[in-house]
């Protein structure tokens, strides 16, 4: 373990060089920039309340709000596991050259959407505060599944890292996953809605689900202890997410040079 410290310590500056420059790369030739990480959010929650309001019938003022925040934290899973899937043999020429760990490439990918992401929540906080959900002592809790967020799109992110180098079309399989993943995780809807259904178990089987219930619970200002299991469940499944993910990829990852 001192090893991989020492080791983590010493490509520190890369890993910080290799975030910035996730991040200019992003708003590369944008002239809004970094102006648009909240505002293409704010359009979307617009567009999606107007829809699924009428649809739905949801007259609650806050209903935004509940938009909101499943659309932040599901736009970070995507675009951060999508990143650093591609973040090996996005840079397969510094890896031919130079040796670094090479989890730092997926690891700086996943930071740099998280940097991005946190920018984002700039807007949640106005437009709660102008719809009337102000925050309280639970809203501080909140650090806690923007915590597990990070952890399980990091460990999802070092697996899809280590299979795609292997497996190309993996990207494809993953697009498709992604929009089953934004179905079952009720950005738009409210899934007590199914329960009379009987795919209530969806919900309970989807960490991201459960992570954005209590992102969703904290920014309410109630606590999202109420049911452990709504908070647990995505803590150890992201814990073991990221060991395996890990693991996989110290494993394969002498092979890279053979397939990038």
């Amino acid at each position: 373990m001192t090893k991989y410290i020492d080791g983590f310590k010493k490509y520190r500056f890369l890993l910080r060089e290799l975030v910035k420059k996730g991040i200019k790369l992003k708003y590369r030739r944008s002239y809004l920039g970094i102006i648009w990480t909240m505002l293409e959010p704010l359009l979307t929650m617009m567009v999606l309340t107007l829809v699924f309001s009428t649809f739905y019938g949801r007259s609650d003022r806050a209903f935004p709000v509940y938009v909101l925040t499943g659309r932040l934290l599901y736009s970070f899973f995507s675009n951060g596991t999508k990143t650093a899937m591609k973040s090996i043999r996005g840079h397969s020429g510094m890896i031919k050259k130079v040796y670094v760990p090479k989890y730092i490439y997926p690891l700086s990918s996943v930071i740099y959407n998280f940097i991005i992401f946190a920018i984002s929540l700039i807007v949640l906080v106005g437009v709660s505060v102008v719809l009337g959900v102000y925050p309280n002592w639970w809203t501080l809790t909140a650090i806690f599944p923007l915590m597990i967020l990070f952890m399980f799109t990091l460990g999802v992110g070092m697996i899809l890292s280590t299979v795609s180098v292997f497996f190309r079309d993996m990207e494809y399989l993953w697009d498709v996953a992604l929009m089953l993943i934004m179905y079952t995780c009720a950005i738009f809807y409210d899934a007590s809605r199914l329960e009379k259904t009987g795919t209530a178990w969806v919900f309970r089987l989807n960490p991201l689900y459960a992570i954005i219930k209590c992102f969703r619970d904290a920014v309410y200002g109630s606590s999202m202890f109420t049911e452990p299991y709504w908070f647990f469940m995505p803590l150890c499944v992201s814990a073991a997410l990221m060991i395996i993910g890990f693991a996989i990829f110290k494993w394969k990852q002498d092979s890279f040079i053979l397939h990038i």
